[in-house]
């Protein structure tokens, strides 16, 4: 006979790429607490994303402006068995936990809930690591390199398709519409169907790389896909190109070959694991600001020749027509 399920909350309210990112630590927490009740807190539109890792049994929908920390006192019912903190180094997302009066916190910023010691935050360290690492120092092992995800059910709208996605949430992070228009413009003339995507308020940027490229509409993917759609596109194209956002973290998922192009923050922060099929394209230089609204000076210092060769280094000779 076995014991009633134990409530787990995870704090997470960040992103695709955060979530995507978290996913090594999540799965060390699901294999550590494989009977009870593990739940995900974090923006609502990524539901879907969570539930579709594998990793957790519900969301508690919970958001802040600006990547801040949510208040999370709609948590229902009793406080949680164990709060685990993944969204940052404290205090705030800490203290968010705290409030529930959770029997055990698990935190950087340390806990009053019992004699646990403390996971040193280190700044220079890779995100996955760093998360399965404060993991482990509390007893709950966990692997980064641990990040496939399952095969999504859902068919692709352009299986066999090179994605390129333009957008990303800062403009630090955004390459300019002109040079992914010239990539696509490579890709096509070598004979390779290539599918533009973005999200749910970036149609303009992806129809101008469209109209500068001469992209067929049937080929643009506006709107911002819901994300059984997305994971399944990104999960049989060819090839991924994008920015370091969600998408990228998401072709590491599904063992997509991708290239993609970082600035302001180095591929040793944020980039996929070793092995695999991924390029990840940076300059080095002085550390920039990841949210800025301007694109990063590293990131403008990648021409569109290194892109390009890049991608049809990891692409297949298209067959004659």
């Amino acid at each position: 006979m076995t014991g009633p399920r134990r409530r787990v909350l995870v704090l997470r309210a960040l992103g695709l790429g955060d979530l995507l990112a978290g996913v090594p630590a999540l799965r060390g927490l699901r294999r550590a607490f494989p009977g009870d009740h593990v739940v995900l807190a974090l923006p609502p539109a990524l539901r879907e994303a969570a539930l579709a890792t594998g990793t957790v049994d519900d969301v508690l929908p919970a958001e802040a402006p600006g990547r801040g920390v949510p208040d999370l006192t709609h948590w229902p019912g009793p406080p949680p068995d164990l709060a685990v903190d993944l969204h940052g180094n404290g205090p705030a997302s800490r203290d968010a936990l705290a409030a529930l009066r959770p029997r055990r916190l698990l935190a950087f910023a340390g806990s009053a809930h019992g004699p646990d010691p403390l996971p040193v935050w280190r700044a220079d360290e890779h995100e996955r690591r760093r998360w399965c690492r404060f993991l482990t120092e509390y007893g709950v092992p966990a692997d980064p390199d641990d990040v496939r995800l399952p095969p999504p059910g859902t068919p692709s709208p352009a299986p066999g398709a090179v994605v390129v996605h333009p957008g990303a949430e800062a403009a630090a992070r955004r390459w300019p519409a002109g040079r992914y228009a010239a990539v696509v413009r490579h890709l096509r003339t070598a004979g390779h169907r290539v599918v533009l995507t973005g999200g749910p308020r970036e149609d303009a940027l992806v129809t101008e790389v469209a109209e500068r490229a001469d992209v067929p509409p049937w080929d643009l993917l506006l709107g911002g896909l819901p994300f059984p759609r997305l994971s399944a596109l990104v999960a049989h194209a060819a090839l991924l190109v994008s920015g370091d956002t969600g998408l990228a973290h998401l072709a590491v998922a599904h063992g997509t070959p991708s290239v993609t192009l970082f600035g302001p923050v180095p591929p040793r922060l944020w980039g996929p694991p070793p092995g695999g099929r991924h390029i990840a394209l940076w300059w080095p230089g002085p550390p920039g600001d990841p949210h800025g609204t301007a694109p990063d000076p590293c990131l403008l210092r990648i021409d569109t020749a290194e892109v390009v060769v890049a991608a049809r280094s990891l692409l297949p000779t298209p067959a004659p027509i």
